[in-house]
């Protein structure tokens, strides 16, 4: 009989600092692809964490003229500004956010992209139900770090982004990575509105609002909960079981 596989579910306690955290999962990835290459097997690891006040700004974003000013903003505001190597353009998060980083070996990761956005977006508005936070799939016009399979939210006033995602896909296995917004959104609002002015990019500030806007109350503590139940369900689908693992 072979071995259940397992969902290895780690909570990261404490910051290893900004870029620590932001390049951990790249690091992770590089092990699971030598294990791809070498034929070894590795459970699904996700890593779950509260990050430091960050700006991610992805690639293209580096190209623009308006870079060095944009970064000089993020920092104005108190927020490092860093370059993430998934897809994407500018996001910020800071304590009231969840980082969320799924890596998995697959072998035809790169033909699968378009449905593993479909899949984790769906899984994610499963998270806020539990919350009772109402959560759909769709981009918002004028949405920072635009995006087809973002999640949002009917907030009283006008919709907000809640969750946006990017991936980093190697031969043999995949990094999906979530970033969540829950409380606090106003400080994001302020940085990504002149972050995105010094880009020279079009961004609605309305559309930058986490949970607690649309359900008062929510936190950090209670998303974690919610998508880790939802995380149990999708392992028990396929056959596997959800394990705890320290970082």
């Amino acid at each position: 009989m072979s071995a259940v596989r397992r969902l290895r579910w780690a909570v990261q306690e404490r910051t290893l600092g900004a870029a620590e955290d932001l390049d951990w999962a790249m690091g992770e990835l590089s092990v699971f692809r030598t294990a791809a290459a070498e034929g070894k097997d590795l459970d699904d690891l996700i890593r779950v964490y509260v990050p430091e006040p960050t700006v991610a700004f992805g690639q293209r974003d580096t190209r623009l003229p308006g870079f060095e000013a944009a970064a000089a903003a993020a920092r104005a505001h108190g927020f490092a500004p860093l370059t993430r190597r998934a897809g994407g353009r500018a996001a910020a998060y800071h304590h009231g956010c969840v980082v969320v980083d799924h890596l998995c070996l697959q072998e035809d990761a790169a033909v699968t992209q378009r449905a593993r956005f479909s899949a984790f977006a769906d899984l994610f508005v499963r998270a806020f139900a539990r919350m009772d936070v109402p959560a759909s799939v769709g981009e918002i016009p004028g949405e920072y770090c635009p995006g087809e399979f973002s999640v949002q939210s009917p907030a009283p006033e006008h919709p907000v982004k809640l969750a946006g995602s990017a991936q980093r896909v190697v031969k043999g296995a995949w990094l999906f990575s979530t970033h969540v917004v829950v409380a606090d959104a106003a400080p994001l609002r302020a940085v990504l509105t002149d972050v995105y002015r010094e880009l020279g990019m079009p961004m609605d500030p309305r559309t930058v609002g986490g949970a607690e806007d649309v359900h008062p109350g929510a936190s950090v503590e209670q998303f974690v909960a919610a998508l880790r139940a939802e995380y149990a369900d999708w392992a028990a689908e396929r056959g596997m079981s959800l394990g705890d693992l320290a970082v």
